[in-house]
């Protein structure tokens, strides 16, 4: 089992950046899809952004493309989420999550969660 502990939320300003972090427990982080998903009120959990195991192919919703990066220390057993360019819409509670399936952007594929981190952006 893993556990996942997400880090880094706050309140920013539109245009701020901020970087969320996420640590899993356990030995084998890196043999793990790693995802960041956000729900804000009132609607449905939506992908964010996803990690190979290497690091090198990522994906991200087209919502966020351009102003956020994936990124993971396996070392670390971290993963994280550089934002940059906030706007008021990326208000969210942010989660991390972990799969073996490769890259998936549906929230069912995930299979472990961390409990969120709240990031909120004001105008």
């Amino acid at each position: 089992q893993v556990q996942l502990v997400e880090s880094g939320g706050g309140l920013v300003q539109a245009g701020d950046s901020l970087r969320l972090a996420c640590v899993a427990s356990g030995r084998t982080f890196s043999t793990y899809i790693m995802g960041w998903f956000r729900q804000a009120p009132g609607k449905e959990r939506e992908f964010v952004a996803a990690i190979s195991q290497s690091g090198v192919d990522t994906r991200y919703a087209d919502s966020v493309k351009g102003r956020f990066t994936i990124s993971r220390v396996n070392a670390k057993n971290t993963v994280y989420l550089q934002m940059s360019s906030l706007k008021p819409e990326d208000t969210a509670v942010y989660y991390c999550a972990s799969t073996i399936r490769y890259i998936p952007t549906r929230r069912s594929e995930y299979d472990y969660w961390g409990q969120g981190t709240q990031v909120t952006v004001s105008s």
